[in-house]
């Protein structure tokens, strides 16, 4: 039973949860439904869409990081209704973002061909082709891509979720309805699936802007702070950004050395593995869902100085990540073999999908919400340092050694890395958990 003094109510909690969980859900789903449309324009385009997308990650996760930067600080001025400072804030927010993504696009358009032949090296011409077409395209999109995630950052730190999701909705059915038209109606290949992209993206952006200049919400842009510097509030912004960007760096980073790790088990392996990340995404999505959550309620209350609030809602979210997370990932689980009869692959392939979606799951369902959502938490409450420097450590000095040693090693492939990943996991969730219980974070001030 809840207190009189609790700023969330159980409904209010739901509200949040249900959307975000349903649009991650449906970004999954249509980037499935893209890689099969993709499928029918050829192999090249195949290739290179898949190269780029591995590219076009990295300045995702820099976009996704300074809306969470933002999102913190939005929170704790909601949560201490100081709706001048938090509109200043959202303001300077889109202001940031949308000239760090114009940057970020013209050097991409200059320097795309080096930067691909760089990172994928001599590939064949075809592919290498269809590389440079999808990456020009997808640069273009990358301002609208900030600016959707700064108006969503807004939206989502006074716990209106369902905006961007019914937002979703629209923009992917756009990208997948262009998607059938550009490949199947046009024949324009690799652009005929980057324009519908960069065309959902620029929806996005222009429909979340103008609902973020209603006033009918608890907190709007504000065209006087939109071209007006503030050097301090870009600052708290970025005190959060840049730690939760490097961290996001670095994991990318590894993967794709990972990636190079398993390309040596072989061809059945390399399969199993292919396969088994795209249930993972799935599976993952209760404790991605969350993170957003951690931010708006542990904010809002570190906002108003309600820590015991904060104490309390860090331990009820957790919980209910757990439980969550442990619902989904069984399910998950149990329609895998079901998943199985829909690929063409050979019995032994087919079982090892199965261990490694196993592995993937329980720790996923057990150990991820506090290595993953709860470290939000923390960070909404400004602990960044601490959360950056565990997440690194982990991730060098754990998963990509253990990945070595119990793929290579000890030879077991695919395996052995799955179970660095959840080794990795448990140890951040292990010194989360104890940095939750010390109440260390609590002593934070971001505003």
């Amino acid at each position: 039973m809840e207190t009189s003094n609790r700023p969330f109510s159980n409904r209010q909690l739901r509200d949040m949860i249900v959307p975000l969980f349903f649009e991650q859900l449906l970004v999954m789903l249509v980037g499935l439904a893209d890689t099969l449309v993709v499928s029918y324009a050829g192999e090249a385009a195949v290739s290179g869409v898949s190269l780029v997308n591995q590219f076009n990650t990295i300045f995702i996760y820099l976009f996704t990081a300074l809306a969470s930067g933002g999102a913190v600080v939005i929170s704790q001025y909601v949560g201490r209704r100081a709706r001048e400072e938090a509109g200043a804030a959202s303001s300077q927010l889109l202001l940031f973002s949308t000239v760090f993504s114009v940057v970020v696009g013209i050097l991409v358009l200059w320097g795309n061909e080096s930067m691909l032949r760089l990172l994928f090296g001599q590939v064949e011409k075809p592919v290498m082709e269809a590389c440079v077409t999808y990456l020009q395209i997808s640069a273009y999109s990358y301002p609208a891509l900030a600016i959707y995630n700064a108006g969503a950052a807004l939206f989502r730190s006074f716990g209106k979720t369902s905006v961007t999701m019914v937002l979703s909705v629209f923009s992917n059915l756009i990208n997948v309805v262009g998607n059938l038209i550009g490949v199947f109606v046009l024949k324009a290949g690799v652009a005929g699936v980057a324009y519908p992209s960069l065309i959902a993206r620029l929806f996005s952006a222009v429909v979340i802007t103008v609902l973020c200049f209603q006033a009918k919400n608890p907190v709007t842009y504000s065209k006087k702070w939109i071209f007006r510097w503030d050097g301090q509030m870009m600052k708290n912004m970025l005190r959060i950004a840049i730690p939760n960007g490097a961290e996001n760096g670095v994991f990318q980073l590894v993967k794709v050395a990972l990636s190079s790790l398993v390309a040596l088990f072989g061809t059945y392996q390399i399969a199993a593995n292919g396969v088994a990340q795209s249930i993972w995404s799935l599976a993952a999505l209760a404790g991605v869902a969350m993170g957003p959550v951690f931010i708006t309620v542990i904010g809002q209350c570190m906002g108003t100085g309600d820590v015991p609030a904060a104490a309390w809602y860090m331990k009820k979210l957790s919980k209910i990540t757990v439980l969550l997370s442990t619902v989904w990932n069984g399910l998950v689980f149990c329609l895998t073999p079901l998943f199985m009869e829909l690929y063409a692959l050979e019995p032994e392939t087919k079982q090892l999908v199965i261990q490694l979606v196993l592995i993937h799951n329980v720790f996923n369902a057990l150990a991820f919400p506090f290595s993953g959502a709860l470290s939000n938490g923390l960070r909404a409450a400004g602990d960044v340092t601490f959360t950056m420097v565990v997440s690194i450590f982990s991730t060098l000095a754990v998963r990509l050694p253990l990945s070595y040693l119990l793929g290579v090693t000890w030879q077991m492939g695919v395996t052995g890395v799955a179970l660095a990943m959840a080794c990795d996991w448990v140890f951040r969730a292990v010194l989360f958990i104890f940095r939750q219980k010390s109440g260390k974070w609590q002593t934070f001030r971001v505003i």
